[in-house]
């Protein structure tokens, strides 16, 4: 049988142009970190809550809905259910009217008043401190963990995806996927630990003050100048 030559010429160029692509990015990305610190060295949670509970109800009401809409509703919220003990016991058609002015209401209500329980029962009416055990609570995935875990313990084990992260990944060409939890993975590469957290935090900011989602002239954007292409990238995610 004559013997078969394997030529490795090709996948050798294949994996030079993978690792040559993902040090631009890596690069990029860092580069992007720096002046979003410059632009905002303290950032905090735009969203208003007093202890580790009334975060979890904050973040789970943020989902498809502002911040100063949810700051308005806990206001009063906040009041009427002092401690989760009041959640375990509060009756589900009544909550959903206290939470009726929230984007899916009833299924936040439900969400909420059942983690209450689990909470209560499981965890001593403590929030658990880890990834695994937080998205085993009711409407909460890798995005609201991140951001419950970094803000009520400073557990940082992943970076939190929310609509302006993953536009601009793609945007900034940080990523190839729309996927949250692979953009999630790519970014965890080209950063540092340190920055994971306060990544998102500044990128919202960024979002809301310099650049919205809306087709603008960005090209004299801070982040822009770091990669022009970018004012001519617009990502759909319909």
């Amino acid at each position: 049988m004559a013997a078969i030559k394997v030529n490795n010429r090709g996948n050798s160029a294949l994996i030079s142009k993978e690792n040559r692509k993902f040090h631009e990015r890596k690069q990029r990305a860092l580069r992007i970190v720096g002046v979003l610190r410059e632009l905002y060295p303290n950032v905090e949670s735009a969203l208003t809550y007093k202890n580790n509970w009334e975060l979890l109800v904050s973040v789970v009401l943020s989902a498809q809905t502002t911040d100063r809409k949810v700051n308005e509703v806990t206001a009063e919220l906040f009041k009427k259910y002092r401690s989760i003990h009041d959640y375990v016991k509060a009756d589900l058609r009544v909550f959903e009217s206290d939470i009726r002015e929230i984007g899916l209401y009833r299924a936040k209500a439900k969400n909420i008043l059942t983690a209450a329980r689990i909470i209560k029962e499981n965890y001593k009416g403590k929030l658990p401190h880890g990834m695994d055990e937080m998205i085993k609570l009711p409407g909460i995935g890798r995005k609201s963990a991140n951001i419950i875990l970094g803000n009520a313990y400073g557990i940082v084990e992943g970076i939190a995806v929310d609509t302006h992260v993953r536009r601009f990944a793609l945007k900034f060409d940080l990523t190839d996927s729309k996927d949250p939890n692979k953009i999630e993975l790519d970014l965890m590469t080209l950063l540092p630990k340190k920055e994971w957290f306060y990544f998102t935090s500044r990128l919202i900011k960024y979002g809301r003050t310099i650049c919205p989602a809306r087709r603008h002239d960005c090209l004299d954007h801070p982040l822009t100048k770091i990669y022009p292409p970018a004012a001519d990238r617009w990502i759909s995610f319909r």
